[in-house]
């Protein structure tokens, strides 16, 4: 059940970007914030914004997970002064089959994927200062699954740096990792309503 219903106006950090606001299922839909759709000095400009909060606590190493989170953890890692990033990938490659694993399930799949750090890479992340860098923070399962992974491989996490949280069913799934979070702006989720003249179902925006 996929179609947009509608736009939102969020405010990332000092700039404004209109999102198209899609259907997830008959009663959910959420404003879209898509890095590989952002033009590139946007996403320079945030990525800049999203440094200065990071930079507040020592980081050696930026990580993020495929897709999404690449572009932006880039810039990140640019702004910071940083020379290396990596990536936790969603799908099996033949190099990756010593990789350390964790299970996750994100609310824009329908299925369980499973996370993966390649086993030459935990030399970069081992009793480092790490930043994890996610586009979006929503329910958190994606956050926490990197999170555990990245732990597992004896990294100390500094900070969750992300575009914008949504909602706020995050601060459950991340505990007392939600702390961590260094957030350019807050998305809602969309519930429907219907106007009592017109009996047209509305998309009503809900942050908590």
């Amino acid at each position: 059940m996929a179609g947009q219903v509608g736009t939102f106006v969020a405010h990332i950090g000092s700039q404004q970007l209109d999102l198209p606001v899609t259907l997830l299922s008959e009663d959910l839909a959420v404003a879209l914030l898509i890095t590989a759709d952002l033009d590139l000095d946007v996403l320079s400009r945030a990525a800049s914004e999203l440094a200065a909060k990071l930079s507040e606590t020592p980081i050696d190493i930026v990580v993020t997970a495929a897709t999404m989170g690449i572009p932006l953890a880039i810039e990140v890692t640019k702004s910071l002064g940083l020379n290396k990033y990596l990536v936790l990938h969603k799908t099996p490659k033949t190099y990756l089959q010593d990789a350390l694993c964790e299970e996750v399930k994100s609310i824009t799949t329908n299925k369980i994927q499973t996370l993966r750090l390649d086993a030459a890479r935990i030399k970069d992340v081992q009793n480092k200062s790490v930043a994890f860098i996610d586009d979006v923070i929503s329910t958190g399962q994606s956050a926490a699954a990197a999170l555990r992974l990245l732990r597992k491989a004896g990294a100390n996490i500094s900070a969750i740096g992300t575009l914008a949280t949504e909602n706020g069913s995050y601060k459950e799934i991340l505990g007392h990792d939600a702390v961590l979070i260094k957030a350019l702006g807050s998305l809602p989720i969309f519930k429907p309503t219907k106007a009592p003249e017109e009996q047209v179902k509305e998309w009503e925006p809900i942050y908590e």
